[in-house]
């Protein structure tokens, strides 16, 4: 679904991972506070190098489309917010989120992606969003928003089922 263009976004850096689908969650608290609608970007990139194969059926901006599409389900039980919007977006994460933090009223990460170290606090994406964002950037930790949060329209009850409020379709 396309947004109107004129209201500001709040980006969130999807990757399917737990701390994504959280980002997710706590952009759809905040964008009725902005005004904002929420612009979920997914990013790929083709790791080359020497010997190895890269299948030729492979797809990678279909199966980012995918992993977008999921991880919104899921943060948002199948109801997206109304003008939330999916992009997919060939480049490293790190460059591709700052890029669009550019147009950003905010940037929403979680603290680690898919990849990374188990100990490390933060990962290299939020790290690098972190430092060189043109807006301010929120970095969500853990699995739940904070209660005065929750109770927004539209978000999760806290059993992770449902949603709490008439923020939705058919609700």
């Amino acid at each position: 679904m396309e947004a109107p263009r004129e209201l500001p976004a709040i980006v969130v850096g999807v990757d399917g991972s737990g701390p994504s689908i959280t980002a997710l969650r706590w952009a759809g608290a905040l964008a009725p506070l902005f005004q904002a609608h929420i612009r979920a970007v997914t990013c790929w990139q083709f790791q080359i190098a020497v010997g190895t194969f890269t299948p030729l059926l492979w797809d990678p901006e279909a199966e980012a489309r995918k992993v977008c599409a999921a991880a919104v389900a899921k943060a948002f039980d199948g109801a997206p917010p109304a003008g939330l919007e999916k992009v997919t977006a060939e480049g490293a994460a790190g460059k591709v989120l700052v890029d669009e933090s550019r147009t950003a009223q905010l940037v929403v990460v979680g603290s680690r992606g898919r990849g990374g170290f188990e100990g490390l606090l933060l990962g290299g994406v939020s790290t690098t969003v972190a430092e060189h964002a043109h807006c301010p950037v929120l970095v969500a930790h853990g699995t739940d928003l904070p209660a005065p949060l929750s109770r927004f329209p539209g978000q999760p009850t806290a059993d992770g089922g449902g949603q709490s409020g008439s923020g939705h379709a058919g609700t």
